[in-house]
């Protein structure tokens, strides 16, 4: 893709947005949104011990699915009735309802993969942290974002920020793509 390019990404996708961006030249701004920014040789697992009290780890389900060449994987889903507390409690229950009949799994294995690359140590980076969140708390959001030197804004939000809140996700975009288009 020709740039300037602008990635960003929410929850565990900070961690995949960190790794697309290391060595592309194209990539100019990364903006995390309620998202992990771990470091090199870091994992996700590891950021939530350092920073306990999140509740949606206790609503997940696991379910098993077999990997190619045997083994077995784990998909996890966030419980239907834990759903709206756990990772969206300031979006209606009716849409809520909707999104956890319709969520598609995470696999379990992202929390234990270390962090291979870190291209937030060259290239600049802003940062949505969720003060309501129970996924990654905002204590943990704020080290991570004030680790990476990220321009940073807060907003009173669950974890489901581009639902509830989706003119100040767009606005934190928009600035990180005019600062960087000069």
């Amino acid at each position: 893709m020709k740039g300037p390019i602008v990635l960003v990404g929410h929850s565990y996708g900070g961690s995949v947005i960190s790794d697309a961006a290391a060595d592309n030249p194209e990539v100019k701004a990364l903006v995390y949104i309620a998202a992990f920014v771990p470091d090199k040789d870091e994992t996700l697992s590891e950021l939530g011990d350092r920073f306990p009290g999140a509740t949606l780890p206790a609503a997940l389900d696991g379910v098993p699915y077999p990997l190619p060449g045997g083994g077995t994987g784990t998909d996890l889903y966030v419980q239907k009735d834990k759903f709206h507390d756990a990772f969206a409690a300031d979006v209606p229950k009716s849409v809520t309802d909707l999104m956890a009949v319709t969520q598609r799994p995470l696999a379990a294995s992202v929390f234990d993969e270390k962090t291979t690359k870190t291209a937030w140590k060259t290239i600049p980076s802003w940062d949505l942290v969720t003060t309501e969140d129970h996924a990654i708390t905002p204590d943990e959001q704020r080290f991570m974002a004030k680790r990476a030197h990220a321009h940073t804004i807060e907003v009173n939000s669950s974890h489901a920020v581009a639902i509830s809140h989706l003119g100040t996700v767009t606005r934190l975009i928009e600035r990180a793509a005019r600062a960087t288009s000069k």
